[in-house]
């Protein structure tokens, strides 16, 4: 069993900056990809960004390409969002999740992560 726990969202405003943190507890967090997603207000949760079990690759929405960082310690058994250049189109409840195996590649598709976080919240006012 895994479990996962945001912090570090808030409200910021446009052109800020903000940094999420997602910690994990289980033995397999040192060996499993990370994703982050989110879900705005009114709409579908979409795929943020994800980083593989060592860090050595991330894959990005378009949305965010540029702006946000992934990254990961797994000596502290957590994974990192930096946001930057924040939009209120940003706005969302921001969501870690890690699959159960191993996975052979990095994927967007949220059906292929099974734990999932509580989320936090990202405000961006205009």
């Amino acid at each position: 069993q895994v479990q996962l726990v945001e912090s570090g969202g808030g409200l910021v405003q446009a052109g800020g900056s903000l940094s999420l943190a997602c910690a994990a507890s289980g033995r397999t967090f040192m060996s499993n990809a990370m994703g982050w997603f989110r879900q705005a207000p009114g709409k579908e949760r979409e795929f943020v960004a994800a980083i593989n079990w060592n860090g050595g690759s991330t894959y990005y929405a378009d949305s965010v390409k540029g702006r946000f960082t992934i990254s990961r310690d797994n000596a502290k058994n957590t994974v990192y969002l930096q946001m930057s250049s924040l939009q209120p189109e940003d706005t969302a409840v921001y969501y870690c999740a890690t699959h159960r195996f191993p996975a052979p590649t990095l994927y967007s598709d949220q059906s292929k992560y099974v734990y999932w976080g509580q989320g936090t919240q990202v405000t961006v006012s205009s």
